[in-house]
């Protein structure tokens, strides 16, 4: 049998390079976050017809939530999805904000042990 001491240890060895980590937003910034994100899941969803309104709408809420949120890598995902045709009604900002509310966003571990 194994020693359950060595477990803990196991666990806290990390393989990887990047480290997922959730921000520390306040309030107010995340639900000013939200606000941007769900207007402009609601107006893509209507521009979804006059494709370069959309594209338009979506570089200016990717800028909106740079702007609130600081350089996020998870909202250039959400930028591309949301300029393939046909999916514009689908809330991928709205998905994106929250994904990084609850999980943060990759940062690399540089230098750490």
């Amino acid at each position: 049998m194994s020693d359950p001491s060595a477990r803990p240890e196991l666990e806290k060895r990390s393989t990887g390079t990047t480290v997922s980590t959730p921000l520390k937003f306040s309030v107010l910034r995340l639900a000013l976050a939200f606000a941007v994100a769900g207007v402009s899941d609601v107006i893509g969803a209507f521009a979804n017809l006059a494709p370069p309104i959309g594209w338009a709408i979506d570089v200016v809420t990717a800028a909106l939530l740079f702007v609130v949120l600081g350089w996020q890598w998870l909202l250039l995902p959400g930028l591309v999805l949301e300029a393939i045709p046909g999916l514009g009604v689908l809330p991928f900002w709205l998905l994106v904000v929250g994904a990084i509310a609850a999980l943060g966003t990759p940062r690399p571990k540089i230098g750490q042990h």
